[in-house]
């Protein structure tokens, strides 16, 4: 009894020094009586102080209206409460600009969103006007149980270097590496209802906004007491925005660029010695495949790694047009099949479910995303959007290969069994000898006659020793699923 008393005494006391430490190291933004130290750009929406709060109201016919602070900041921990009418979408600019020779003033950086929509994307980073989704909910599909509707809702967020981590009533929303912006003003967001008269005068409201400069302070911090004693609190994956390159944590692990995202090295056409002429161009640091009808190959034709991969990790991020059919091989032999179509190989399918009419053929859904095409089928329900990147990722240890998608895992098999080699019988592969059994094979981008983009290619080689019916390492494990029968 004697040691509880004084486990709740010293944890009473760690939460006094902590709280007295916020108070030395926060500073307000807003006073709680008038919009000092505040300036308005963007839109017309109106910004009220209510009741200690600042609300703003949504109007019609204007655009994005931010509520901005008149001083800039760089490294900060910002905290803040807001309340949101079930309407609207809205948000909150960190490190921003407004600049009159970017697009004559407009609004632009990284920005905390706020969406009480079935999409459920709050604590996620969007960057406004400019390079649109850095980091969506789909990478941290547990995190977008955080938000609560019709609730004030807590927020934290730390930009310290290249780094920005949110977090939602003690949630771990997202982390983010980049390295474009290193200060800016914070401004909050009504966001633009166009004509819709029904969301005229809806409201967000935020309420005690402060803000943490003190670098020792930031070095030494940790969330208030609701946030690290939330058992919920599971880090989310770090995400690079620094395109094409490998965080020191990926370096030291052993990861590879399979692309450097800016040459056609290590890559070649799947039946050519060098890269193909026409059918796909390199773009802003992305891999294009044109659109060119539809034709599966037809048009600069599918291109393979210059290597082979026995045992690895591949992580590939690939956006989708709408009604695209793309796909990412794995142990393709290019010589397997000289007629048409595509090289031969096991293939994490790429499609627009809702649109490509693939979808509704081969058996159980087993020719729609994240399917080991033809062969075994992906859930329904998976995290996924069209016009933002998405992350496959392919595991193969030994004869064991498993499906992940923006951290979730899709489904895993093993090859090669007797199991394995009924399932290739009955699938569009049954004429091809020893489908799938190979011990290692070029990795393939398909050339389906749809545009996708392609983006940070990297392959963890893993030590060459099969290991068998193993569940994943990844973050997001949960959702996944063993073969199904046909």
């Amino acid at each position: 009894m004697k040691k509880n008393l004084f486990v709740l005494f010293a944890a009473t006391l760690l939460q006094l020094s902590h709280t007295s430490l916020s108070a030395q190291t926060y500073t307000s933004l807003f006073n709680g009586k008038n919009l000092s130290g505040w300036t308005q750009r963007g839109g017309k929406a109106t910004y009220k102080v209510v009741d200690g709060t600042i609300v703003g109201y949504s109007k019609t016919n204007t655009d994005n209206s931010f509520l901005c602070t008149k001083q800039e900041y760089g490294d900060f921990i910002l905290e803040f409460e807001f309340f949101v009418d079930d309407a609207l979408n809205s948000g909150v600019q960190l490190r921003s600009h407004s600049r009159k020779d970017y697009q004559n003033g407009r609004v632009y950086g990284y920005q905390f969103e706020i969406d009480p929509s079935p999409r459920a994307w709050t604590g996620g980073i969007y960057d406004e006007a400019r390079r649109g989704w850095l980091y969506p909910m789909i990478k941290n599909v547990r995190a977008q149980k955080a938000f609560k509707n019709n609730e004030w809702n807590q927020v934290r967020i730390e930009a310290i270097g290249h780094r920005i981590r949110t977090w939602v009533n003690g949630i771990n929303c997202a982390d983010l590496i980049d390295d474009v912006d290193a200060r800016g003003f914070i401004a909050l967001q009504v966001h633009s209802i166009g004509k819709d008269t029904s969301k005229e005068g809806k409201t967000i409201a935020w309420r005690n906004i402060r803000i943490c400069t003190d670098k020792d302070a930031q070095l030494h911090a940790t969330p208030d007491i609701p946030f690290s004693q939330n058992p919920s609190n599971v880090s989310a994956p770090p995400i690079s925005a620094i395109d094409n390159t490998l965080t020191n944590k990926e370096e030291k692990e052993g990861w590879k660029l399979l692309w450097d995202g800016k040459t056609t090295d290590g890559w070649r056409g799947a039946r050519l010695d060098h890269f193909p002429v026409k059918g796909w161009s390199i773009q802003n640091g992305e891999l294009i495949v044109h659109k060119a009808g539809g034709g599966e190959s037809t048009n600069g034709g599918d291109i393979v790694t210059t290597r082979q991969y026995r045992n690895f990790m591949l992580s590939v991020d690939f956006k989708i047009t709408n009604g695209a059919n793309s796909g990412i091989k794995y142990f393709v032999d290019p010589e397997m099949n000289k007629g048409e179509g595509s090289a031969i190989g096991c293939e994490f399918q790429i499609l627009d479910d809702e649109r490509h009419p693939d979808a509704k053929l081969g058996v159980k859904g087993n020719r729609k995303l994240g399917s080991l095409y033809d062969l075994i089928p992906a859930p329904e329900q998976k995290p996924f959007h069209i016009g933002v990147w998405n992350t496959a990722l392919v595991i193969v240890r030994g004869r064991h290969v498993e499906h992940w998608l923006n951290g979730t895992k899709l489904l895993e098999y093993n090859r090669d069994d007797q199991e394995w080699n009924a399932l290739v019988a009955y699938s569009k592969y049954k004429d091809w000898p020893n489908f799938g059994n190979a011990p290692q094979g070029h990795i393939l981008l398909q050339d389906h006659g749809d545009e996708v983009h392609f983006k940070n290619i990297k392959i963890l080689e893993l030590p060459d020793r099969p290991v068998q019916g193993q569940r994943g390492q990844r973050e997001g494990r949960g959702n996944g699923q063993r073969r199904r029968q046909r």
